[in-house]
């Protein structure tokens, strides 16, 4: 029996100059005193973004007090209904850079977004493009675009030198570039690194892979979506039959798409393992980490949740 969908998953960014970043988080802040929810969002002088759960009443006052201030009356809102919140606390902060690239950028300088239909049509007509996933090597193991290029870049910072590599690798000014991520703002920051290195059609899936899923389904997508919150990993649409799996256990190297952090927390590796390998490591990826001094505790049955601190722990 499926549960309830009482709540909402909130995706969303929008880039706009804020003069006083400091004052929109305290107003943040306040507005989610005695509301149900949990969230990680931020905000700096480019703009912000946004992942959180509600229960639906709180989720939609939420939307329409964004809607009903100046700055944020133009942000899109992908949302998911789900069971229960999926973030471990409420966090608004400030952020000097919205996404980690250590980079200059022009926001004037960005590619060309693609709604999710076109995209869908370019990727059934487009000829000699490069398809290019701009997402963290451990957020594609489970999930991509099938003939993706996909970097084997562990952070977000190391697209940078992959851009000049890219560039010996392509006709910078003939091929077509079509990037995606998850939500659609690490494309519009890497977009604009690619425009300045020389890149001329540079193409953005708008909304990312989540917008992509809730329009148009899974057509051409192959596995799940990484999603950074409890869920872990998702499928991109509800509506259609899931996409074959093709993540694989880091121990066994069986069909595998579930994901852990390391339970020795001076370790956090995020890794995809089956039931039992995981219950012969108790939640660890190697057995050096099963030595570690700060291990979370391990259940079978409830394997720990994502990115809980050690003070979650500790008695």
């Amino acid at each position: 029996m499926s549960q309830e969908q009482t709540h909402y998953i909130l995706a969303y960014y929008h880039l706009t100059p804020i003069s006083h970043p400091h004052e929109e988080v305290n107003l943040h802040k306040k507005f989610f005193l005695e509301r149900d929810v949990t969230c990680r969002i931020y905000l700096s002088e480019q703009g912000i973004n946004g992942q959180m759960s509600a229960i639906k009443a709180d989720a939609e006052a939420y939307m329409n007090w964004m809607q009903k201030h100046p700055l944020f009356q133009n942000v899109k809102f992908k949302i998911h209904p789900y069971h229960e919140n999926v973030f471990p606390r409420i966090t608004v902060k400030y952020r000097k850079q919205l996404v980690a690239l250590d980079a200059d950028w022009k926001p004037s300088e960005r590619g060309e977004h693609v709604s999710p239909e076109k995209w869908q049509d370019m990727l059934d007509s487009q000829e000699n493009k490069i398809l290019l996933d701009v997402r963290n090597e451990y957020e594609w193991k489970v999930g991509h675009f099938e003939g993706a290029e996909l970097p084997a870049c562990e952070t977000f910072r190391e697209f940078t030198a992959y851009a000049d590599s890219l560039k010996e690798k392509i006709n910078s000014k003939k091929t077509p570039v079509m990037m995606y991520c998850t939500g659609g703002i690490r494309c519009e920051l890497y977009s604009a690194i690619l425009k300045e290195r020389g890149f001329e059609k540079v193409y953005q899936l708008d909304g990312g892979v989540i917008g992509y899923g809730l329009e148009q389904g899974n057509k051409h997508w192959l596995g799940k979506l990484f999603v950074f919150d409890d869920r872990m990993a998702v499928p991109i649409s509800e509506k259609e039959p899931a996409s074959p799996v093709i993540g694989k256990c880091h121990f066994c190297a069986i069909d595998n798409e579930q994901y852990y952090n390391c339970a020795n927390i001076d370790c956090n590796n995020l890794f995809l393992c089956c039931p039992d390998c995981l219950k012969a490591f108790t939640g660890c990826c190697c057995l050096e980490c099963q030595q570690g001094p700060r291990l979370r505790p391990f259940h079978e049955q409830t394997a720990h949740k994502p990115f809980r601190r050690w003070h979650h722990y500790e008695t």
